[in-house]
């Protein structure tokens, strides 16, 4: 079941809010295991920016339908990379310019997995247990549009979420967090700088937006290492520059895109400032105008709830990761919108590791390239204790928000 329908879901990747045949598939299992469910969740508010009108996301429930109730969630779409994945040649991506590159598809097929083994139990359930399939996770809010739709506050109100996402600089099966921040805030920009084109033998006669954009691009870079503590961790990284169509024409415009990425959602609007002011003093130095657009939603920090974590998530972890205990990991500079939940309710993020795997001799391809990397590939085995990992945070995060305080400290 497992690998069977993560293998369909890698052969049909679909970008944020385009998730049709990923949803479909997501329903058409949670009807054949008899969990009810609702579609229609995280509409895209900024078609202007993002294609699609999404409206793919599902939440399903199991358990009493009363308090106490929690959420388990995955991310479920692709990014848009060609796959260069060895050895999968019988669930390849089919679609050009697309593959799960992040693991969507294994986080998905966990919760899924999760979900069969919950119904079976749903009898036994102290609670509610709320399934949060989140599309548009790659940049569009995705699980931000679900909460302004009410995934949290529906009744029963959630108290508690859960997630985690593979990861390939850890064992397959070990599992890592930390309380507090774990993931950065993070937002991307695009400037487009406009000048006055020209025949490139005559620069004079000319407002030249490529010397423009190079100088801005370089004056970027003191922002992080002259306006941040060293005690602090940030990154402004210019990842695209466009300008011009040939070689003898000097173009009336340049654009020039990137990333600001942060430990607190404070600083990330602080070097935010920075880059705009930058970008307009360049700008001007040069004799051109610029302007500055941001992602309509930046990502706060994942901020791991830490009274949750240390009382009850690090202790579930332990019993689960095949190592028996959760790894202290470094907070990274990726971004990811679970940060929404986690600003809404008490929360925990978790990375399993699955870069171990891969098996030359029998053609299985190595896990440890890094997320968005076109030869990216997942580790199945590690399918099995994601599922195992969402099933005992559900049944156990239930019988601790129902006990009193005497029977928390001596339980879990």
């Amino acid at each position: 079941f497992l690998v069977s329908i993560r293998r369909q879901l890698h052969r049909h990747p679909e970008v944020m809010y385009q998730e049709s045949f990923t949803s479909q598939t997501i329903q058409s299992a949670l009807t054949e295991l008899d969990i009810q469910y609702t579609t229609g969740w995280a509409k895209n508010t900024h078609q202007d920016v993002y294609s699609g009108q999404g409206g793919y996301g599902i939440v399903a429930q199991i358990g009493t339908g009363e308090s106490p109730c929690i959420i388990l969630r995955a991310d479920m779409d692709a990014l848009p990379i060609n796959e260069r994945t060895n050895d999968i040649n019988s669930f390849k991506s089919r679609t050009k310019g697309k593959m799960h590159a992040c693991g969507h598809d294994g986080h998905t097929t966990m919760l899924l997995g999760a979900a069969a083994i919950l119904k079976k139990m749903e009898h036994s359930l102290r609670g509610t247990v709320r399934l949060m399939f989140q599309p548009a996770e790659e940049g569009g809010a995705g699980a931000k549009r679900m909460i302004e739709e009410g995934v949290v506050t529906m009744e029963p109100k959630a108290e508690l979420a859960f997630a985690l996402h593979v990861w390939p600089s850890l064992p397959s099966g070990t599992i890592a967090s930390r309380p507090g921040t774990i993931m950065a805030a993070a937002e991307t920009f695009e400037v487009v700088i406009t000048g006055k084109g020209g025949h490139a033998a005559m620069p004079h006669l000319t407002i030249d937006p490529i010397i423009t954009a190079a100088s801005t691009i370089m004056n970027l870079q003191p922002i992080i290492s002259r306006n941040l503590s060293p005690l602090e961790s940030g990154v402004i990284s210019v990842t695209q520059v466009t300008a011009g169509d040939a070689f003898n024409v000097i173009p009336a415009s340049a654009m020039v895109r990137g990333t600001i990425r942060a430990l607190n959602t404070h600083m990330l609007i602080a070097l935010r400032d920075k880059v705009e002011h930058v970008v307009n003093s360049t700008s001007t130095l040069y004799g051109c105008n610029s302007t500055i657009k941001y992602s309509p939603d930046y990502y706060p920090n994942v901020q791991n709830d830490e009274l949750l974590y240390d009382q009850f998530s690090k202790k579930v972890g332990s019993i689960i990761s095949n190592e028996g205990y959760v790894r202290d990991i470094e907070p990274t500079m990726g971004g990811e919108d679970f940060a929404f939940v986690a600003e809404a309710i008490p929360s925990t993020f978790f990375f399993l590791g699955q870069g171990s795997g891969g098996d030359e001799k029998h053609h299985v391809p190595p896990t440890d390239f890094g997320l968005h990397h076109p030869s990216f590939a997942l580790d199945e085995s590690v399918l099995t204790t994601g599922v195992e990992f969402h099933v005992n945070l559900a049944l156990r995060s239930l019988k601790w928000l129902g006990m009193s305080g005497d029977e928390v400290s001596s339980e879990l």
